[in-house]
């Protein structure tokens, strides 16, 4: 991460912006954790494959409660949702933190074990509307989904169901992915994502995802938050 004296040689308005907003406000608002505000922010990093603040968000992340085996978790989930290069560009720097802080491989979360259990209702429902929409098409696309994603990935155990899906909004806003946003962030607040939080999370990604992917994914979460009993 650069230097606050570094950014001011370049851009000293930036470095007031980041002074001022970012580190003095945004990540002392209330209705959001740090540690969520963590979470979120590392998510959007490695959706948008931006490595260089990497390592210091994640050690921030550890700092406000985020553990090692939540930090592996959610580099292990994004690798779906934004693509496995995307992940596997962020192993270095989570390897690094990880090292300087003597994490070692029994704070990590094995490839295998006990996994969740599933909502059997919810999950039919999903497939059984994902099969008549897409199975003619590309049943790969399908059979993946259901057995990799939601019968496998989002069963584990060491990513609590909420911030599994904190993981996944934070990242489909942040790539501008504004069509799975509704699915997700109703999956989200079922697994206990409040309405507040919800709108902290946009505010939040303003500054490390853009104006332009926060207000596109603005009406979707409104109508989402309004249409919720």
């Amino acid at each position: 991460m650069s230097k606050p004296e570094d950014v001011r040689a370049v851009a000293p308005a930036l470095e007031g912006y980041a002074q001022k907003f970012v580190q003095c406000d945004l990540w002392n608002r209330p209705g959001l954790s740090a540690r969520d505000r963590s979470i979120v922010t590392v998510a959007a990093l490695i959706a948008r494959n931006k490595t260089v603040e990497l390592p210091y968000y994640l050690a921030l992340s550890l700092e406000n409660g985020v553990k090692p085996s939540e930090i592996s978790e959610i580099i292990t989930h994004l690798a779906f949702y934004t693509g496995w290069a995307n992940a596997m560009d962020a192993i270095p720097a989570a390897k690094a933190v990880f090292e300087s802080r003597n994490v070692g491989p029994d704070q990590l979360p094995p490839a295998s074990r006990p996994q969740l259990q599933l909502d059997e209702a919810r999950e039919k429902q999903r497939t059984t509307l994902v099969a008549e929409q897409f199975g003619q098409i590309t049943p790969s696309l399908v059979q993946y989904t259901t057995d990799v994603l939601f019968r496998d990935l989002w069963l584990r155990p060491a990513l609590a169901p909420r911030d599994r899906s904190l993981v996944t909004v934070s990242a489909l806003i942040s790539t501008g992915q504004v069509a799975q946003i509704t699915y997700h962030l109703n999956r989200a607040m079922d697994n206990g994502l409040t309405r507040e939080e919800a709108g902290e999370v946009l505010g939040h990604l303003a500054f490390y995802a853009g104006w332009p992917n926060a207000f596109s994914a603005a009406p979707v979460i409104k109508d989402v938050i309004e249409k919720r009993p």
